[in-house]
C-alpha cells in the first residue's frame, strides 16, 4: 500500500458556487448517524434533523488474468443500512463508496445527498500536479490521469461540504474513522491495473458556545495496488465501519477455513484458485474460475441476509454485472455537478458508454 499527501489547495473558487443548493437555512441541525455519529445535546432547540445513512460492510478486489472483479457484502448494522454497490464510471473504471452516503431531512422530506448514485457526476476542479503541490504518482500515469484521478475526489469533497456546512451541534465520531470513503478500481492506458482508497475526514471548530462549523478535510489517497515491491499480489478487502473488524476472506484462506474447505474439495478449479490466491499468482487465475469461487466463498461465510453485489471489469470487454444489487429509483445528478471539460481532454472517467 502507498500513501501519498493529501493534494495541494485546488482551483475550486467557482465549483462550489456550481453545486447542488441544498435550500436549507440551517442554524442548529444535527445528525442522526446510526453507530456512527451522535450530536450532543444543544441549548436551543435543533431547527432540522438530518438523518445520514450509512454503505457498510466489505469490499473485496481480486485482480485476475486481465479482468478486474469487484464483490461486495453488506453488514446490516441499522435497519437503513445500504450494501456497497460497485458504481461504473466508465467502461474500465469503478468506484464503491463506504460511510455516509445517504442524507436525508426527515421533517422537511429532502433528499439532502445520495453519493453513490451521484458519483459518475461528481466531478472537481483540480490544479495541476507540479513538482511542489502535487505528490508523484505511480510513474506511467500522465498528468491528465492524475489530475482526473483527484478530481474525483474533489467532485466528493465539494458534494459532502455542502452537507456538512448545514451541521452546527457537537458531532463525535469514534477515533479514526473516516465519515466516507471511496474505493476506486480500474485500468489505465499504458499502466494497468490499479486500485486505491480516498478517505475523507471529518473537523468542526467552535464559534460560540454549542455551534460549531463542520467541515470534511481533504481526502487522504492510498494506493493497494500495484502492492508494495515483494508484496503478494492477491486479494484486496475494504470494510466499514472500520472498527468492526470482520475476517477478510483471504485470512479464512490462509486458515484453510472449513467452508471454503469444502469448497475446494469439491472442485479442482476451486482449489486451484484459492491455492493461486494465497500464493499471489494472479496472473493464472481465470476469471470465470475467480468469479465462482468468489461467489461460491462468499455466500458460504456470510449471512444470508447480507446483500452482495458483484461487478467484473474486464481489460477487453470493460464494466459487466454479475451479480446486480437490488433495484433502486435512481436521482437525477444536482445541478451543475458536472463540470465543463475542454474538449478532447483525456479522462480515466468518461461516461459509462465509453
Amino acid at each position: 500500500m502507498r500513501h501519498r499527501r493529501t493534494p495541494g489547495p485546488a482551483n475550486c473558487s467557482s465549483c462550489f458556487a456550481r453545486l447542488f443548493l441544498l435550500g436549507l437555512a440551517l442554524s442548529a441541525a444535527f445528525v442522526v448517524w446510526p453507530n456512527v455519529i451522535r450530536a450532543q445535546e444543544v441549548a436551543a432547540p435543533p431547527s432540522e434533523e438530518i438523518v445520514a445513512n450509512l454503505a457498510a460492510g466489505r469490499v473485496i478486489v481480486a485482480v485476475v488474468n486481465d479482468a478486474i472483479i469487484i464483490a461486495t457484502v453488506e453488514n446490516p448494522i441499522e435497519t437503513q443500512t445500504h450494501p456497497p454497490i460497485p458504481v461504473q464510471l466508465n467502461s474500465r473504471r469503478a468506484g464503491v463508496l463506504l460511510g455516509a452516503i445517504d442524507w436525508f431531512s426527515p421533517s422537511s422530506q429532502v433528499q439532502l445527498a445520495r453519493l453513490d448514485q451521484e458519483l459518475p457526476h461528481l466531478r472537481g476542479l483540480v490544479a495541476s500536479p507540479n513538482a511542489t503541490t502535487g505528490p508523484a504518482l505511480a510513474q506511467p500515469l500522465s498528468q491528465d490521469e492524475a489530475t482526473d484521478l483527484e478530481a474525483v475526489g474533489q467532485g466528493v469533497l465539494e458534494r459532502l461540504n455542502r452537507v456538512a456546512s448545514d451541521l452546527h451541534a457537537k458531532l463525535t465520531l469514534p477515533p479514526n474513522e473516516p465519515v466516507v470513503q471511496l474505493i476506486l478500481a480500474g485500468y489505465v492506458p499504458g499502466y494497468g491495473p490499479d486500485v486505491w482508497l480516498l478517505s475523507f475526514d471529518l473537523a468542526q471548530e467552535m464559534r460560540k458556545l454549542d455551534y460549531y462549523d463542520t467541515r470534511i478535510k481533504r481526502p487522504v489517497y492510498a494506493q493497494f495496488w500495484p502492492p508494495e515491491k515483494n508484496a503478494l499480489h492477491t486479494l484486496l478487502e475494504f470494510q466499514y465501519p472500520p472498527d468492526v473488524k470482520l475476517p477478510t476472506l483471504l485470512d479464512l484462506l490462509k486458515t484453510h477455513d472449513p467452508r471454503i474447505a469444502k469448497i475446494c474439495a469439491a472442485d479442482p478449479k476451486m482449489k486451484d484458485v484459492a491455492d493461486r490466491f494465497l500464493q499471489g499468482d494472479y496472473k493464472k487465475i481465470l476469471v470465470a474460475d475467480a468469479i465462482q469461487f468468489l461467489r461460491a466463498a462468499l455466500s458460504a461465510t456470510t449471512e444470508p441476509k447480507s446483500r452482495q453485489t458483484m461487478a467484473v471489469i474486464g481489460l477487453e470487454s470493460g464494466f459487466e454485472w454479475v451479480l446486480r444489487p437490488p433495484a433502486e429509483p435512481k436521482a437525477p445528478p444536482p445541478p451543475g455537478t458536472e463540470k465543463d471539460q475542454p474538449a478532447g481532454k483525456p479522462s480515466l472517467f468518461g461516461s459509462p458508454s465509453q
